[in-house]
């Protein structure tokens, strides 16, 4: 769940939420936990319109009520509840820092943290990753350095987390000066594009500022096949500018292609979401994957399903998996 600002050349800004763009909930715990998040207003129920656009067609199709699936999105953006959980009593959070070495010292039985650029972060007790590359040949691809955890520590779990399979995407900021009249829904998927799978109007959301007022800022992702498809052409390292301008106007391209009437956005930029959606689940009933010898607990959507939800019941499992360790009960 993420957010990102962006400045025009005016000076006004513009924030998008080029990740996730809402969450559903199905499970019961995961619930509660919502449920406490909009009473804090850190989220919010999204009450959009969703359809199906066919490409072929020119039609929507398949309108979806509002009271269908109650979805939810952070307030003001969807990287509220991560920026909470960054404030809660005993957190301390540092950002910018990528994890670059992970060593088990067997006898502080605890791990020892290093910074990509070598830096000691310090020994601790217990471990949670979250990044499914975080033994994965995808992490020297990105960054030319081994990744972070040797699975040779823990050689009864690396084949289930080595090499998770991922379907990437791409996502296209557009804002526009007027709304788009001609699209009769909040959110759409698409039928029948090989370049766009979905498109979010992300300033109807609740708890979003429209500037330039009566603009419009949309948020697009591209199907998994176009992205593996361009990933495959320039490489896993960080795209070049130029490169995503590309990516950009061949998204655009396709969303005017679509008869809705869209007109040039005042704004356009594109980000490669490289390991959006795990195409596996990994953990099984467990949730996480966990090791109690070496109190490490591996957490993330990629454990359970490719959602919100599925990230928030797989961290929950792992805290559990700690907090009986510690003997706390989890209260989770």
């Amino acid at each position: 769940m993420a957010q990102r600002r962006e400045v025009m050349e005016d000076g006004a800004e513009l924030r998008f939420d080029h990740g996730a763009p809402y969450f559903t909930v199905s499970n019961d715990e995961v619930a509660r936990v919502v449920s406490g998040w909009e009473a804090r207003g850190l989220v919010a129920e999204w009450k959009a319109m969703f359809a199906c656009f066919d490409r072929e067609t020119g039609k929507f199709t398949d309108f979806e009520k509002e009271e269908t699936t109650k979805k939810y999105v952070g307030v003001p953006g969807m990287n509220s509840i991560c920026k909470s959980l960054c404030l809660e009593d005993g957190v301390v959070a540092k950002f910018g820092v990528t994890i670059g070495r992970m060593d088990w010292v067997q006898d502080k039985s605890s791990w020892s943290l290093a910074s990509l650029d070598g830096g000691d972060l310090g020994h601790f007790d217990y471990v949670v990753a979250t990044d499914k590359n975080i033994a994965s040949p995808r992490f020297s691809g990105l960054t030319g350095r081994p990744p972070p955890l040797d699975w040779s520590l823990l050689p009864q779990l690396s084949v289930m987390i080595q090499d998770i399979p991922i379907r990437p995407c791409f996502a296209l900021m557009l804002a526009f000066s007027e709304p788009l009249t001609k699209v009769p829904v909040q959110g759409f998927s698409f039928n029948n594009s090989d370049y766009l799978s979905w498109a979010f109007c992300d300033s109807s959301k609740p708890g979003r500022a429209r500037v330039p007022l009566n603009s419009q800022s949309w948020v697009l992702h591209s199907t998994a096949e176009y992205a593996s498809k361009v990933i495959n052409n320039i490489g896993p390292r960080k795209p070049s500018a130029d490169a995503l301008a590309k990516v950009a106007e061949e998204l655009l391209k396709e969303f005017q292609a679509t008869g809705l009437n869209i007109p040039q956005p005042i704004f356009m930029k594109a980000h490669r979401w490289g390991s959006a959606f795990p195409a596996t689940a990994t953990s099984g009933d467990d949730k996480c994957v966990w090791d109690k010898s070496m109190k490490l607990a591996i957490c993330g959507d990629f454990c359970t399903s490719p959602s919100v939800e599925g990230a928030v019941l797989s961290g929950m499992r792992g805290a559990s998996k700690i907090l009986g360790c510690l003997n706390f009960p989890s209260g989770l």
